[in-house]
């Protein structure tokens, strides 16, 4: 009866690590079974595999305000399935970008001109920051918020960020704070402030004309 007990249990440990793996394997992009994946209709040639819109920033002239140019799925429809992806961010002179998360993937960044101070802040609130320099990475654990900050008031920063999904997905804190429907008032009592200040915060965020 005690063999059988054991036996049992053992079993039943071993549906719960297969259902544990299970998830964390879900948690990427899915595996294909195939060496691409191709839309409906598309012509494959070397063509397919060319990605040209990074062309439009080569020696051009600096943005006025922090600019990403994104090189995932939706624009590069040749990397579906193959769980890489890149960005490009562009940083003028004390420009940020704000704290954000990437629910599918990490983010390793590569800082090719300029500083930066970055950072992120782990499930137990604990902030790990650092300046780096051009030549510098760093590596921005999958779904914890982060952010970059260019500090110099006078020069640009430019880096590159590679990514572990063909669809890494961003979600800005403050645009899905204070950009989207959420109550006024839930808000309010989340940041332990009032109505008003919320509404300053929004009208902060809101589109220019």
């Amino acid at each position: 009866m005690a063999s059988t007990t054991s036996t049992n249990k053992f079993f039943f440990f071993l549906l719960l690590a297969s259902f544990a793996i299970a998830q964390v394997a879900k948690a990427g992009d899915a595996d294909i079974t195939s060496d691409f994946l191709a839309p409906a209709g598309a012509i494959v040639d070397g063509n397919f595999f060319t990605y040209t819109g990074m062309r439009s920033i080569v020696n051009a002239k600096p943005p006025a305000n922090f600019t990403v140019t994104k090189v995932s799925m939706a624009e590069f429809p040749a990397l579906n399935g193959q769980s890489v992806s890149y960005a490009i961010l562009q940083f003028p002179a004390s420009t940020v970008n704000p704290p954000h998360i990437h629910p599918r993937s990490a983010e390793l960044l590569f800082l090719t001109r300029g500083s930066l101070q970055v950072g992120f802040v782990d499930t137990t609130n604990k902030l790990y920051t650092q300046t780096l320099l051009a030549g510098d990475m760093f590596v921005f654990p999958k779904g914890l918020v982060h952010f970059q900050y260019n500090i110099d008031p006078e020069n640009i920063a430019l880096a590159i960020s590679a990514f572990g999904s063909a669809s890494a997905g961003t979600q800005s804190l403050p645009a899905t704070l204070f950009a989207t429907n959420i109550d006024e008032n839930i808000l309010a009592k989340s940041f332990k402030t009032d109505v008003a200040t919320i509404q300053a915060l929004k009208a902060g965020l809101a589109p220019k004309a």
